[in-house]
């Protein structure tokens, strides 16, 4: 399977077919790391642990209770 490599911006972009998305589980906005071994580019997923995630919690982007209502139908407990 072949694509090319095209200009976006002042970027190169690649087009991944879906199924190649699909079989290393690449999706939309995943965030993915590049190698470089040689003369051959690694894409790799990006993946970020729990303690990784909650050390950017700041107080600046931590939002308080939200009132969503009353309990209704399966909520009553």
């Amino acid at each position: 399977m072949q694509s090319r490599i095209v200009k976006w911006g002042n970027s190169l972009g690649l087009r991944i077919p879906i199924s190649v998305a699909r079989k290393v589980g690449l999706l939309e906005g995943c965030p993915v790391e590049f190698q470089i071994a040689e003369d051959a580019l690694i894409i790799r997923r990006s993946y970020q642990s729990l303690e990784e995630m909650l050390a950017r919690v700041t107080p600046d982007n931590l939002h308080g209770e939200m009132d969503t209502g009353e309990p209704v139908g399966g909520e009553i407990w």
